[in-house]
């Protein structure tokens, strides 16, 4: 999956208003259709980008893949495909 990932292009970008619910259900929705996604998260706060992580990862029951800068790749299995 590590290979994918670089091609992949930010489906979720968070911003200034941080993880919200609609957020989190767009996350939800591009988990169900493409597994492995990219999502950029645009802070300077190493520590709140650790949190959002954890909390993106938790809440989805997501796999994280890949972590770099600003961005994360998490891979969660449909289990309809």
């Amino acid at each position: 999956m590590r290979k994918r990932a670089p091609s992949l292009k930010p489906v979720v970008l968070i911003g200034q208003h941080g993880l919200t619910d609609n957020v989190q259900q767009e996350i939800a929705n591009a988990l169900l259709h493409h597994e492995l996604i990219k999502i950029r998260i645009n802070t300077r706060d190493r520590e709140y980008l650790k949190q959002v992580t954890a909390a993106i990862c938790e809440f989805h029951q997501a796999e994280l893949i890949q972590h770099i800068g600003h961005t994360i790749v998490i891979y969660k299995a449909n289990p309809d495909k």
